[in-house]
């Protein structure tokens, strides 16, 4: 069985699969545990018990608490959220009773390593931020603050704590927020790819952030500093778009070992007509150099029919919500078109 089985590892995970149809399964393991899925639950059990037959195992049944994760499952699908962690985050640092925030931060704000004084125990600072980055793999909507404050933990100041606080202040008024995963939605991958240029102050490098969905159902999501400096919104979001079309193959690969098929060509949706004409038109690549392996990586996935670029206007591109500091209105719009929502909080 062990032989069979294909692997693929995922930084500290490792998936391995089975078999094919109704005999597939896919066991994930993390450190010392363990996730049975497949569609026969039979298949499940006789490999739960051949386990068993070799390693001191505790089977708790079916999915509900992973790592830090609570799994909701309902006829309509799956709900997936760390309310019991940010809870206990909350607890930890005395927000509890705190009077809740709509916006994660201040969208006129910017922050810079020059203002503000140094904090005199930065460690505090430095634990927090990571506790955040944890909690970023269910919560896509603090993923672009929590990312910007993570850029200064070398040397935190007073104007980085006071963002952080005020995001333990939005996070109070939604503990529960998860992503929905309904049952009904269907497989095609599709991406949203954005970036905001020169949006670091004090290198005046890019952001490029995205999202990439399997159906309705978000799956992927990132907010990344570019590592070179962009001298037109351009390069920035084309920069940003071979990064989306990265992960987006990846994923078709992931999804091609766990048996799921894929419809072809995947959309990415992108909101510069200027990166999408660079993309599709091969004479435009003479005059960008600079970028040219990201040209003709994209270029040759377009080629492939592997992906298909999409126009979309600004205000309906839901990878803004990685890029920079959404008003609250704004962000909730986007929020409840990525399905992600908050089961425990008031109808």
């Amino acid at each position: 069985m062990e032989d069979s089985f294909k692997k693929k590892k995922m930084k500290r995970w490792l998936l391995q699969v089975l078999g094919s149809h109704t005999t597939f399964v896919a066991l994930l393991v993390y450190v010392d545990d363990i996730i049975l899925a497949g569609p026969n639950i039979n298949i499940l059990q006789q490999l739960q018990t051949s386990l068993q037959a070799k390693f001191k195992l505790k089977t708790l049944g079916p999915l509900k608490y992973f790592l830090g994760f609570e799994i909701a499952r309902a006829q309509y699908g799956l709900f997936l959220s760390q309310c019991k962690y940010t809870l206990q985050l909350l607890a930890d640092t005395g927000y509890t009773s705190s009077k809740p925030a709509k916006a994660l931060m201040d969208p006129k704000i910017r922050l810079t390593d020059q203002e503000g004084d140094v904090l005199n125990n930065p460690s505090h600072y430095r634990q927090l931020i990571g506790r955040l980055l944890y909690l970023t793999l269910s919560r896509p909507d603090i993923t672009f603050v929590v990312n910007t404050l993570s850029q200064f933990m070398s040397c935190p100041r007073t104007t980085h704590l006071t963002a952080l606080h005020h995001l333990l202040r939005y996070l109070k008024g939604t503990p529960g927020q998860g992503i929905l995963y309904s049952s009904s939605s269907s497989l095609h991958l599709q991406g949203f790819s954005d970036s905001d240029w020169a949006t670091c102050p004090i290198t005046r490098r890019s952001t490029t952030g995205f999202c990439i969905f399997l159906g309705d159902c978000l799956i992927s999501w990132k907010t990344k500093k570019q590592p070179t400096v962009s001298k037109s919104s351009a390069k920035a979001e084309y920069r940003a778009l071979a990064a989306t079309t990265s992960e987006l193959t990846w994923l078709q690969y992931l999804l091609k070992d766990l048996q799921i098929p894929q419809p072809t060509p995947a959309f990415i949706y992108c909101d510069n007509q200027s990166a999408i004409h660079i993309a599709n038109n091969p004479t435009f690549h003479e005059r960008t150099k600079h970028i040219e392996l990201d040209c003709h990586f994209v270029r040759e996935k377009i080629a492939q029919s592997v992906i298909r670029l999409i126009p979309v206007s600004s205000n309906l591109q839901l990878a803004d919500a990685f890029t920079k500091a959404l008003p609250s209105t704004t962000l909730n719009s986007h929020l409840s078109k990525m399905a992600i929502h908050d089961i425990y909080g008031p109808s």
